[in-house]
């Protein structure tokens, strides 16, 4: 069956230190392929390393952020601030939905249809569009490269003629996506590893990377009906999950916190008292910073100090690298872009676009 061609407008990302682009040349150069054209905002790669001549060169066409907004198809990291009057364009993004329901009802408000990334169901044949887990794997990279910068400690043990190094210690909190790959990579550079998470399957992701399984005597949560995420725990549980990581956090050189719970604030797992506990020149990276963090000292989008422990809060982790995230987030939109009717149209009965589907044809649509 002949695939609909679809018309596709590429939005410039404007938000302070976003440096990703929606799609690349690379994967336009697939899309045109399969019949679709693309129209790219001026200037949209240039913080990722891809100059407009690299999109016109695979055929993609140049115009205005107003130019883009007539494409059928919309496609953003970020929910775009500014929008259009009046649009039946489709929008595809990063939308947060669960956290900023006001935005989404301002995209409905303008017409629009949206397609949140952050909702796209955790089903096999979805598995090409889970940007969530893309975006996840280069900041779990990104927050090891941050923890070795600026540790005061070599990451791998090494044997001088001055004596033996001994390794860094590091432990990992949550074991998603971005904590297994932060774990890996904290292996990789030479650190002693060991990882902490909630749910069932983590001891065992956690010991296959080769790190050590923090086990606080908590029972283990069976996430297979949340979507792969923990949830909240009671105040007993997280008694015990703070009283057994407190002697874990007050050993360890870099202390790198993943955990998250969608639509809530993120789990506190590092109180002011681990902290003090902490020897100087320690470091803690919170990838929860955007959502609260799960140190109670972290400092959304800054680097703070307390008591000789750095504490970093960057939000930006995916966007420092900016052209490989780009290069796996493009390919998620046009996976997603595939499932779309040739005018953008969203088909409900799709279990994938129902399932991400936050606003339809100018209203808001409520999950159930």
């Amino acid at each position: 069956m002949m695939r609909p061609n679809v018309r596709i407008g590429l939005l410039k990302e404007v938000a302070p230190a976003e440096r990703r682009v929606a799609l690349t040349p690379e994967v336009i150069t697939r899309l045109m392929v399969n019949g679709h054209t693309v129209t790219v905002e001026k200037g949209a790669g240039v913080e990722a390393g891809l100059l407009d001549d690299s999109y016109v060169a695979v055929g993609a066409d140049l115009g205005t952020r107003e130019e883009v907004w007539e494409s059928a198809a919309v496609v953003a990291v970020n929910r775009p601030t500014e929008l259009p009057e009046a649009s039946r364009a489709t929008l595809l993004g990063f939308l947060r939905p669960l956290e900023d329901p006001q935005g989404v009802a301002a995209l409905a408000a303008a017409g629009l249809t949206a397609l949140a990334f952050e909702l796209v169901p955790r089903i096999t044949r979805a598995q090409s569009m889970d940007a969530l887990s893309s975006q996840a794997t280069v900041a779990g990279y990104q927050a090891a490269l941050e923890a070795a910068m600026f540790s005061r400690r070599l990451f791998p043990m090494l044997t001088t003629a001055a004596g033996t190094i001994p390794p860094a210690r590091t432990l990992v909190l949550g074991a998603g996506v971005a904590g297994l790959q932060a774990i890996a990579t904290c292996r990789r550079l030479g650190a002693v590893v060991a990882g902490f998470d909630v749910r069932a399957a983590a001891a065992e992701q956690i010991r296959s990377l080769g790190a050590t399984f923090v086990d606080v005597g908590v029972a283990p949560q069976d996430a297979t009906q949340t979507g792969g995420y923990a949830r909240k725990l009671d105040a007993s549980a997280e008694s015990l999950v703070l009283d057994g990581l407190a002697p874990f956090i007050a050993r360890s050189d870099v202390v790198i916190s993943t955990a998250a719970i969608p639509g809530a604030s993120a789990p506190r797992l590092i109180t002011t008292e681990m902290v003090n506990a902490m020897s100087p020149g320690s470091v803690i990276v919170d990838l929860a910073a955007t959502t609260g963090g799960n140190c109670e000292l972290t400092v959304p989008g800054k680097v703070v100090e307390h008591n000789g422990v750095t504490i970093i809060g960057y939000t930006d982790l995916p966007s420092r690298k900016a052209y490989d995230a780009s290069q796996m987030y493009a390919r998620n939109v046009a996976a997603l872009v595939g499932l779309l009717g040739g005018d953008g149209e969203v088909n409900l009965e799709d279990e994938i676009l129902a399932g991400c589907c936050v606003a339809f044809n100018g209203s808001v649509r409520v999950r159930t």
